[in-house]
């Protein structure tokens, strides 16, 4: 026995010695393909980005969005933690008999414990697999590779399991209830001998350690590489929604974006290997909802592909181990060759028709349970088609160059950007120059917008709003004709010499006039303000118009006293909520009307889905699949509401065209808060949102 012993403990140690060594390699191997990225600059905000990695990946909080496969998930998470301390035990128990964890008088326990966490993680691996493939939920994949894992991990539970049990009939151990199920299994197979009972110990011993050491191996080079990536993913996510802006002073640059896999940044590469293809960013993916050819995980999961073949062939490390058992797959033949592996990144990876989709409303980052970053990734690639190779769809590029030329979109005279405060009787719109002149002074600016200003629906926005402000007591001012674009439209298109031509003009501006306090009805104006400009030297306070709306109601300077008998849901907007978090002010602004009924849609706050205008995508034609507004517009008809409320001007005219795509228009009424609110405070008959023709 004591030469088998000594055999066993051979194969043991060279076998797992080799699984780690392989489990090193590969380690290493994916970090080098990841330092093929630019380097980043750490914040060391060490506090905030240690309480992101305790929220999510100990308290699992963006798992649990979806419960049931949050549930699952943390019964196999800290199912497969806890019973590493058994396997040892296990382990232990075939390279020396007798021999158990040293917990003395609590062995008893601990035994008990793991049998539990055992079953549980069973019953993880049952539901799994229903979920997967009887469940079929439409997001997970199906096949081989997508099950493998739980064989590997429901062959583990079930080797201990059985071991343990042969393991009490070698030693002639009773039957206890402090392994319950190891006991059963030792009861079931009372009738066979002390040696037969040895050789199954030892086969289940050898099937549990090989797929354990298996799994090991297994894991980097499958999506459990999540298992490793993650938590460093979300230790180093970005802690804010903001874009990154491109230094154009860089005289080494000859190239603006991303072109190449590797001219991402190295934090963005890491999101590649931490994906964990749960599909919940695609479920959720507006484009992907309305027949688009964008899904932000497949998106992900071609960059991650390109990335290990790349690696492999500027490295020479091999992706793939065993070597020997992966010696045709693209990525090992690529390192041997050392060959000229060079795809184009957008074209051959990613195409264009993919970036030109996205609305940037960051749906898919609210959903990734790791906190993958994929809007950055595709705004990157669109800046390098236009910055670097002067590509971009005709309607973008006709958006951009009447913003560069007149200040706005549509390519309107600049000069008449003040004058839809003339259609408005009997309020007092002043510019900022009119108030420096009488000497006077306001508190805010008004921000208008050029949806505000020049589109007939926002404009009507527009006066509500500055009737309130009036009724308020509230002093403010405009920029008239000297405002201009706020250059979110640029950006998102990839334009960042626009955005940043227009935030450098627009910041020396408010410099000038002394500018401490900016509202604003456009979300996308909002955002910019808010979290991209203080980039460039920008330190003001910046407000919406419903979180200003909602203070002065709460305050009582704004009353809403007459009865406004509307069902409302409230659609939010992707830059007000997900960007900003901004979901409760609008809310209570509707719900401090008397009459108002407010009932949310299935998909409401940071699970609302976009109207299909973010991302510049207002301005170009959708020209696959189904329209995003009026698949929105049905989610918000589905509830039987007589108003649509939204905070965002663009949003507004998505919906209002989708009740008329849906002919309902009659029927449902679109309407900003600013709007339902000034019909309580002033009454029906009392409105200038009603602008004269």
């Amino acid at each position: 026995m004591n030469m088998l012993l000594t055999v066993n403990f051979i194969a043991f140690t060279a076998v797992t010695i080799y699984a780690v060594y392989l489990f090193i390699y590969l380690l290493r191997t994916r970090a080098a393909y990841i330092a093929l990225g630019e380097k980043v600059e750490f914040d060391k905000k060490i506090k905030q980005r240690l309480q992101k990695v305790w929220v999510n990946v100990f308290g699992q909080k963006k798992l649990l969005k979806d419960r049931k496969s949050g549930i699952i998930h943390i019964m196999f998470f800290y199912g497969f933690l806890l019973v590493q301390f058994g396997a040892i035990d296990f382990i232990m128990k075939g390279l020396k008999p007798g021999t158990v964890l040293p917990l003395g008088p609590f062995y008893s326990s601990f035994t008990f414990f793991q049998e539990v966490i055992t079953f549980i993680i069973l019953v993880a691996v049952a539901l799994a697999f229903h979920r997967r493939y009887i469940e079929k939920l439409v997001r997970l994949k199906r096949g081989f590779k997508s099950g493998l894992v739980l064989l590997f991990i429901g062959g583990l539970m079930l080797t201990v399991l059985l071991g343990n049990g042969m393991n009490i009939i070698w030693h002639d151990e009773a039957l206890s209830w402090t392994e319950p199920i190891a006991s059963a299994i030792a009861f079931l197979f009372g009738f066979i001998n002390k040696t037969a009972a040895i050789s199954i110990f030892y086969i289940a011993w050898w099937l549990h350690l090989i797929l354990l050491l298996a799994f090991l191996v297994y894991i980097p080079q499958s999506k459990h590489a999540h298992l490793i990536a993650a938590p460093i993913n979300v230790f180093l996510s970005r802690n804010s929604n903001k874009l990154e802006k491109i230094n154009f002073e860089d005289e080494t640059k000859e190239e603006f974006g991303v072109g190449k896999v590797e001219d991402f940044k190295q934090t963005q590469l890491i999101d590649l290997y931490a994906c964990v293809e749960c599909g919940r960013c695609t479920s959720m993916c507006p484009a992907t909802g309305t027949g688009k050819l964008l899904s932000p995980m497949d998106l992900i999961l071609k960059l991650r592909d390109h990335l290990t073949n790349k690696g492999a062939a500027i490295t020479s490390k091999q992706p793939w181990v065993p070597a020997v058992a992966f010696q045709q797959s693209e990525g090992n033949q690529l390192a041997k060759e050392a060959s000229g592996y060079d795809p184009s990144l957008i074209g051959d990876v990613i195409t264009e028709e993919e970036l030109w989709a996205c609305t940037t409303c960051r749906n898919c980052e609210d959903q990734c349970p790791v906190m993958n970053e994929h809007v950055d990734k595709i705004i990157d690639m669109r800046r390098y088609l236009v910055l670097t190779e002067g590509k971009v769809e005709p309607d973008a590029q006709r958006a951009m160059m009447n913003i560069e030329r007149q200040g706005n979109p549509w390519g309107l005279n600049r000069k008449d950007r003040a004058m839809w405060r003339d259609q408005i009787d009997g309020i007092s719109i002043p510019t900022v120059k009119e108030m420096k002149k009488d000497g006077s002074e306001f508190e805010y600016l008004f921000w208008v917008g050029s949806m505000g200003s020049y589109d007939s629906r926002s404009q009507k926005i527009a006066a509500s709003f500055t009737r309130l402000l009036h009724e308020a007591g509230v002093t403010f001012a405009i920029l008239g004709n000297k405002e201009k674009n706020s250059g979110d439209t640029p950006r998102r298109l990839g334009n960042e010499f626009l955005f940043q031509e227009l935030a450098v003009s627009n910041i020396e501006e408010f410099t000038k006039n002394n500018i401490k306090k900016i509202v604003t009805i456009d979300p996308h104006a909002y955002n910019s303000f808010k979290n991209e400009y203080p980039d460039f030297g920008l330190e003001i306070e910046v407000f919406h118009h419903t979180e200003l709306l909602a203070k002065l109601v709460k305050e009582g300077r704004l009353k809403p006293i007459y009865k406004v008998d509307e069902i409302v849901t409230f659609h939010d907007s992707c830059y007000l909520g997900r960007y900003n978090e901004v979901y409760e002010a609008p809310r209570e602004i509707l719900q401090s009307i008397p009459g108002v009924k407010l009932i949310e849609m299935e998909r409401n706050r940071e699970n609302g889905m976009c109207c299909g205008a973010g991302g510049g995508l207002m301005w170009m034609e959708e020209k696959k699949g189904s329209r995003m507004n009026v698949v929105r517009t049905e989610q918000a008809l589905s509830v039987n509401p007589s108003v649509i409320s939204s905070g965002c001007p663009y949003c507004l005219t998505m919906i209002s065209d989708g009740t008329k795509a849906k002919e309902v228009e009659e029927e449902v009424g679109t309407y900003d808060v600013a709007e339902m609110l000034e019909k309580s405070v002033f009454g029906p008959n009392v409105m200038t949102s009603e602008i004269s023709s």
